[in-house]
């Protein structure tokens, strides 16, 4: 197979121009001429990750000043048995995810 240059680049610019999206359906195969792509299962799991990032909240600056006030005074309780459900819970959610 003989490959040649196209002149164009696959690396982001220096501008910091972002990179286009890939198709809806990640497992699509493309076909432009006689070239086919077909993305990998990677890049589906690529594409969750990406729209659960997307949809994470912004830190609440108001809540994280009222703990470290509280750190500060003395008065911030930790609840270990709330945090051991969390991360429980967390590695739950993990593990059901990856069937």
């Amino acid at each position: 197979m003989k490959i040649e240059s196209t002149g164009k680049s696959v690396a982001p610019s220096a501008t910091g121009e972002a990179r286009p999206r890939s198709p809806a359906n990640p497992a699509t195969t493309v076909s432009g001429g006689s070239e086919k792509v077909q993305l990998s299962s990677l890049s589906s799991s690529l594409q969750k990750a990406e729209t659960v990032i997307a949809q994470t909240p912004v830190v609440d600056k108001q809540r994280v000043e009222e703990i470290k006030q509280a750190i500060a005074n003395g008065d911030f309780k930790v609840d270990a048995g709330r945090i051991a459900d969390g991360l429980i819970a967390s590695v739950r959610e993990m593990l059901a995810n990856q069937r």
